[in-house]
This record gives C-alpha cells, sequence and structure tokens, in this order.
C-alpha cells in the first residue's frame, strides 16, 4: 500500500542562539537555572517596558542566511504574533512575518551510506528572527502547572524548509545538517536536549502521480533525530492506511504530539492559522536595515562549513563512510585537519581517528578536546609505524598512553626502549630459541596442525615484547618451520 503513495515532508526548526544576554533585554539565559532567575520587566511583558534588539542576534541572523544559500532582506522588519498561552506573559510573540531576514536558500546533505549514501539538496523558504515563549512546568498530580519564564525573550532562529523531503531518513539528515551548520558558525550548541534546537515537522501524503499536496498534519515533541525519523515514518503508515480505506476525510490539519513510549502520534490540537495570529508591525522597534559592507565583513569571517569540508576531504581520497565521519564534528575535524598539515598520511590519520580514538572517546564519554593526544603526536606516531621504527601492535599501546596521560612518541619510545626489531639476524636468534623450547607443539605442526604458526609468532612476539618486526618475524619463521 506503502508504494502507491507519496509523502510529502517539510520541518520548522527552531534553533536557540548563543547570545550573552536575551533578545530584547539584558537579562542572561543558562540552561537549567533556578526558574524565574533571569526575568525582568520587559521580557516578563510588563505594561510599559521596552525591547531594546539585541545586535548579536542580528549578526547571528546574517550568518546563518549566507550559511543556507538565502538571499537577504537589506531591509527587514519586526511583527507582533497574537495568541495566548500561560508562559507566554505580553500576550503576543515578537516576530518577523511578512519580510524575514533571509529566504530562498537551499541545504546539501549526504545521506550516510548504510541508508544507501547519496546527496540531496533541500530547499530553505525563510529563515526568520523571533523570542522564544517561558516553559510550563507540569505538576505530578495533573491539577497545576508552574510558568517558569527564564526562556522567555530568548533569541530564536526559525528556519522553515521547502517541502522537499520525502522520507523519515531524508528528514532525520536534513536536521542533523543544521545541527552542524549552527555549531560550525558558533552560533548555538544545538543540544537538542536543552531545547536548542528543536524540529517541528509537518507530513502529508499523496497519491503517486497526484500534484497537489494533501492534508499537512504538524507533528511536535521531536528531542532526537531519531524520533523525527521514527516520527514521520509512523504518521507516514497512519494516513496512507486512512487513504487506502477510504477515509482521506480522517485526517485533518492539525498538530500531533509523538509518544516515544507508545512509539505514535496523537492529537495535541487544531492548527491555527495565519489569520488566528493577527500579524502586524512591532511598533516598539525599528526596522533592520543591513548594509552591503556589514553583510561583507560577515561572509568574510564564515568558516569551512560542513559541505566544503567534506567535499575537500573527498578530494584527498577520502571514502564517504570516512568523510561523513570526520566532517560531523568540527572539533574531530580541526584535530584531523592539523595532523594532516604536520604531513601525516591522510588516509592513516583518518583510519586512527575513526578507529582506536573513536572507541576511546566512547568507552571513556569523552570528547576530543577531552583526551591528552595532541594532533602533532598523532602524526608522529603514524610516521614512526609507516618508517619501521615502532610495529603497530606497539603504537596502539602508545597511542592509549598518550590519550590518558600526554607526552611525546619519542620520548615514550626511548624511555620504554619500543624500537622495533628488524635485524634478520636477531629475529632468527629469537624464532630458534621458541622453537627449540616448545619441541611438542613443533611436532604437532610438522604432523599437519599448520594453525600453530600463530603460537609460535605469539611466543615470539612475547619474547620481544612486541618490539619484533610482524613482517620479518613471519617470513623467517615459516623458513624455519618448513
Amino acid at each position: 500500500v506503502l508504494g502507491n503513495y507519496e509523502a510529502v515532508i517539510g520541518i520548522e526548526t527552531h534553533v536557540q542562539l548563543s547570545t550573552s544576554t536575551k533578545a530584547f533585554c539584558s537579562c542572561p539565559y543558562n540552561y537549567g537555572a533556578q526558574p524565574n532567575t533571569s526575568i525582568c520587566p520587559v521580557c516578563m511583558g510588563m505594561p510599559g517596558a521596552l525591547p531594546i534588539l539585541n545586535s548579536k542576534v542580528i549578526e547571528y541572523a546574517v550568518k546563518v542566511g549566507l550559511a543556507l544559500n538565502c538571499k537577504l532582506s537589506l531591509s527587514s522588519k519586526f511583527d507582533r504574533k497574537q495568541y495566548f498561552y500561560p508562559d507566554l506573559p505580553k500576550g503576543y510573540q515578537i516576530s518577523q512575518f511578512d519580510v524575514p531576514i533571509a529566504s530562498g536558500g537551499f541545504l546539501d546533505v549526504d545521506l550516510p551510506v548504510e541508508f544507501g549514501g547519496g546527496h540531496r539538496k533541500f530547499g530553505i523558504t525563510r529563515v526568520h528572527m523571533e523570542e522564544d515563549a517561558g516553559k510550563l512546568i507540569h505538576a505530578a498530580s495533573g491539577n497545576f502547572s508552574q510558568v517558569d519564564l527564564n526562556r522567555a525573550g530568548v533569541p530564536l532562529l526559525e528556519i522553515v524548509s521547502e517541502p522537499d523531503m520525502r522520507t523519515g531518513i531524508e528528514a532525520a539528515e536534513y536536521a542533523a545538517e543544521l545541527q552542524r551548520v549552527v555549531r560550525y558558525l558558533g552560533v548555538s550548541n544545538g543540544n537538542m536536549q536543552e531545547g536548542s534546537l528543536r524540529c517541528d515537522v509537518n507530513v502529508s501524503v499523496r497519491p503517486l502521480g497526484q500534484l497537489e499536496f494533501g492534508t499537512k498534519v504538524e507533528i511536535k515533541n521531536l528531542n532526537s533525530f531519531s524520533s523525527v525519523s521514527r516520527a514521520i515514518d509512523f504518521e507516514i503508515s497512519r494516513q496512507v492506511l486512512l487513504h487506502s480505506q477510504g477515509e482521506a476525510d480522517q485526517i485533518v490539519q492539525e498538530t500531533r504530539l509523538w509518544e516515544e513510549g507508545a512509539q505514535k502520534t496523537v492529537t495535541m490540537r487544531k492548527k491555527e492559522g495565519l489569520a488566528d495570529y493577527r500579524y502586524f508591525p512591532e511598533p516598539d522597534l525599528p526596522a533592520v536595515t543591513l548594509s552591503d559592507e556589514y553583510v561583507g565583513r560577515i561572509r568574510d569571517s564564515l568558516p569551512e562549513l560542513p559541505e566544503t569540508k567534506r567535499r575537500r576531504y573527498e578530494s584527498l581520497g577520502l571514502g564517504m563512510q570516512d568523510v561523513l565521519f570526520l566532517a560531523n564534528d568540527m572539533n574531530v575535524a580541526a584535530f584531523f585537519d592539523e595532523t594532516i598539515a604536520t604531513g601525516a598520511d591522510v588516509k592513516s590519520a583518518a583510519n586512527w581517528m575513526m578507529g582506536d580514538i573513536a572507541a576511546y572517546l566512547k568507552n571513556e564519554k569523552l570528547s576530543i578536546n577531552g583526551i591528552k593526544l595532541v594532533p602533532r603526536e598523532l602524526a608522529s606516531l603514524i610516521a614512526a609505524i609507516k618508517t619501521g621504527t615502532i610495529s603497530g601492535k606497539i603504537g596502539k599501546e602508545i597511542l592509549l598512553e598518550l590519550m590518558s596521560k600526554g607526552g611525546t612518541v619519542e620520548g615514550m619510545i626511548e624511555e620504554n626502549d619500543l624500537v622495533q626489531i628488524v635485524d634478520p639476524v636477531e629475529i632468527e636468534k629469537i624464532v630458534n630459541r621458541v622453537l627449540k623450547e616448545n619441541p611438542k607443539q613443533l611436532e604437532q605442526y610438522r604432523s599437519g596442525k599448520t594453525r600453530l604458526q600463530g603460537y609460535f609468532a605469539g611466543q615470539a612476539m612475547k619474547e620481544t615484547r612486541g618490539k619484533a618486526n610482524p613482517e620479518l618475524l613471519n617470513k623467517i619463521l615459516l623458513q624455519r618451520l618448513t
């Protein structure tokens, strides 16, 4: 049944900006602070209190607009969006309506290899500035709710996509790429668990070949990229089932919640229309006017963004799996870039970072900035293995020491006498001694149990504390055994 229908998906993403103070007053915002400790007459909506625009909000909005390939509005304005909710003290939200600061852009996304791979380009309808509402804290009994206004007035960017996505995976990867972009730009920490990046997904389905969109349903309460994907897939199945049963009229324009425990969407409320918000220009704030010079300065300050970084890594000969891993976290990418800048082999550096280093970070629950290893020493380690100074096995031991305690590769090799044994005569002496000390196993080997070669190699490595060159050792061992 699913094969006869097509899903149409768009996402509205709210990004909380990492400014020192709120959008229209001097109150700071710290996630997890005691309720109602960062408030003032402006963000509480007291009569007579007037907003003053935080200029950093404009700068961050321009950065995001440029990064998303949008056309900037050199003259835009703020509007009042009227609605009632207990955590909205003014009774309206300061937002942007008909003249957003940026519009008509796109975002490039590379899908992970495990989901089929491929490149997608998703349109960006608009980027606009607005303020956040407060937060309701519901009592366990369900008898009352409390209001925390710490978040009221915190600056947000709302990024609205075109309805270009067709699957839950595409939508989740779009949201993940947005998170990477705002983190690379330094405008937001993008943490979904803190509410710094929130996604509202719009989903409709239509029979294949139909041009008109179906009835749109909005899904809220999505606090991870996997829940974005799963909620969309559930909603597509729900709507297709109604279509196939001739009950398409049961699909109404509404807001639904994603219930993580039950793995399903449920009705929250009927969706408001534009007329319900009664937009009009915000009378207490002037228009936002940008100069070409101001925009140019911000454009010149933009860092290398994830999409550009991925293409550069591809040009270095790395596969898509390597590229996606390295560019996912800007700190990991910076570490990798600094490592190869010292002359380290690109593929070797990628392998160490995706293998032993990534495993250590996961086990120790650390970020790349939380270890003692520095890029210069990773490059030295790769060079020491490549020149045969140490073996790969010794290299792994040194790496663990460097990550946990720091130090230098050269210092550790000298201090622990770890230089690899590459003298054939010395290795042959060791092999002869091992064979002489294990006559029973030698007899078994010569009776056909050839797997014992690994046993002899292990004993020889043990004698040399892992310093014997493995390739040379196995070559000499095989000669002596035959």
